[in-house]
């Protein structure tokens, strides 16, 4: 037994030192070098203050500001501790209320607005925290942005094309804009 013993409890030890501190402290050190602002959890700041995550949705209902996807997380929304998709079929009630009350909420930011909705502003990601709109959803709230601003549509109009970010690798996805920074660009304009 004392021959098994001893190099179980050395084999614990050694692979506890390595797998454990060792490798975790390697991996953190490579990822601050070489990507320190995605291993910061890529926040974004505005005048010395974080405002959040660029991996990470926040609320805006505020006719302002231009509104990302619904999240389905709980027991608020954009719960970054409790992601997950809401796992809700598309005949079931409960997400057609949840689909019907943010067309509501939409058509009453913006009346005028007859243009088709796109599904990303009805329906929530597998993840509930999608902190991106689709193109298609940003250009479906520029009229109700830049009345509720005072602006033209031209200029927030040409803040959704500067915020636009393409495919990955120029094939992957949709071309797509960060809720967050396109909001705070709109704060930042006089």
């Amino acid at each position: 037994m004392r021959t098994q013993l001893r190099p179980a409890i050395v084999s614990i030890l050694v692979f506890t030192l390595l797998t454990g501190i060792i490798y975790p402290l390697v991996i953190t050190g490579i990822a601050q070098g070489i990507f320190p602002h995605q291993a910061n959890g890529s926040l974004i700041t505005q005048n010395g203050q974080v405002a959040g995550s660029q991996m990470i949705g926040q609320q805006f209902d505020d006719p302002r500001y231009f509104w990302g996807r619904l999240s389905a997380t709980s027991p608020y929304p954009y719960n970054a501790a409790a992601s997950s998709g809401s796992n809700l079929g598309p005949t079931n009630p409960y997400l057609i209320k949840e689909v019907t009350a943010r067309i509501v909420a939409l058509k009453a930011a913006d009346p005028s607005n007859n243009a088709p909705i796109p599904v990303d502003l009805v329906t929530s990601s597998g993840s509930g925290l999608d902190p991106d709109i689709s193109v298609d959803a940003a250009l479906y709230q520029v009229a109700r942005v830049a009345k509720a601003r005072g602006l033209s549509e031209t200029v927030v109009q040409e803040l959704v094309n500067q915020y636009t970010q393409g495919r990955q690798l120029g094939f992957l996805g949709e071309p797509h804009l960060n809720v967050l920074a396109l909001n705070l660009a709109l704060d930042a304009l006089k």
